[in-house]
């Protein structure tokens, strides 16, 4: 449904040397963002303008100059992200390429679906870690991120530190999974590497969202990730193994292209970071749309908590797990 478009994007358009745009249709879907599609005559753009308390039940703010940080992310992404057009950072608001959603389908949905292709899953983490083997060559990319803390307001504490006081035994554990991903600054971080980010694009995925962007720990990204697959396992559970085939296949192919550190210990920070981020979607700030049910929630923290008391050192683990606790 077509709308009048906020002054504030109005005024950020003409600022951008996109003037004539009044109207616009309000796209669904993000809790951190107002996302617009505006047409005009040359074609459509997309126009996002960051929030200063995200649309969750939780009491969650976040600084408005994330959005500065994106359009950095967006730069160093190439390919792997949409075409940026401007930004204005005064008002928060990005102009982006429009990616119409018949040729670049969000991989949340086709998962939805049960249409989990392990090829594609690979595809993501060859993108993804070509993204950080290429930040990582160049180490004074990290002075263009200065952003500790927005990364701790939006991922560490609404997930772990949040998760931590709901689960008080685990604390110890939790604030030790916060310090240990603080410590680790080796490349460029997405920081939401979620399927309702990446879209299956005609010529590999496109990456979403990077209003999380930090230079810090590619692990939390490869988690982040894997995470998700592992829940829809719940959400979907007819898919479930195609679910656990697309979780290896991302995993490899990520682990392909890692040269910047010794694999093993990027593994192993990943796996001792997932359970953590799974406990989070039940019993942080930000649990997941899909999973509702007591029953479905205790599964959740059945395998996580097992794990957070047992740390695992390698991913298949705690795939392995999530096997185990599905077939019951």
């Amino acid at each position: 449904m077509v709308e009048p478009l906020p002054d504030a994007i109005v005024d950020a358009l003409r600022r951008l040397n996109l003037p004539g745009a009044h109207e616009g249709e309000r796209l669904t879907g993000g809790v951190s963002s107002d996302i617009w599609r505006v047409d005009f005559p040359a074609g459509s753009i997309c126009v996002k303008r960051a929030l200063p308390k995200l649309r969750v039940a939780a009491d969650w703010h976040a600084p408005v100059e994330r959005n500065i940080y994106e359009a950095r992310w967006m730069r160093h992404a190439g390919g792997f992200a949409p075409g940026l057009l401007g930004q204005d950072e005064a008002a928060g608001v990005l102009a982006m390429a429009w990616l119409p959603p018949e040729r670049y389908p969000l991989w949340k949905n086709q998962l939805r679906d049960g249409n989990a292709d392990p090829a594609f899953a690979a595809s993501v983490g060859a993108a993804l870690v070509s993204i950080h083997a290429e930040a990582a060559a160049r180490p004074e990319i990290a002075d263009e991120f200065p952003t500790g803390r927005i990364f701790y307001d939006i991922r560490l504490e609404p997930y772990l530190a949040a998760t931590a006081r709901a689960h008080p035994d685990l604390a110890d554990r939790l604030l030790g999974l916060i310090a240990v991903t603080q410590a680790n600054k080796k490349t460029l971080v997405h920081g939401d590497v979620s399927p309702k980010n990446i879209l299956a694009g005609p010529h590999g995925p496109v990456f979403l969202d990077a209003e999380c962007a930090w230079w810090g720990d590619p692990a939390f990204d490869l988690a982040f990730c894997l995470n998700h697959l592992l829940l829809k396992c719940l959400w979907t559970p007819g898919a479930r193994d195609q679910f656990l085939d697309c979780f290896d296949a991302l995993a490899g192919a990520y682990f392909q292209g890692v040269a910047w550190e010794e694999p093993d210990n990027l593994e192993q920070r990943a796996a001792a970071l997932l359970p953590g981020l799974s406990l989070a979607r039940v019993d942080g700030k930000s649990p997941a749309e899909y999973i509702t049910g007591d029953a479905q929630k205790d599964q959740v923290r059945r395998v996580a908590r097992a794990l957070l008391a047992d740390p695992p050192d390698r991913l298949a683990a705690i795939r392995d797990a999530w096997k185990r606790e599905t077939d019951a």
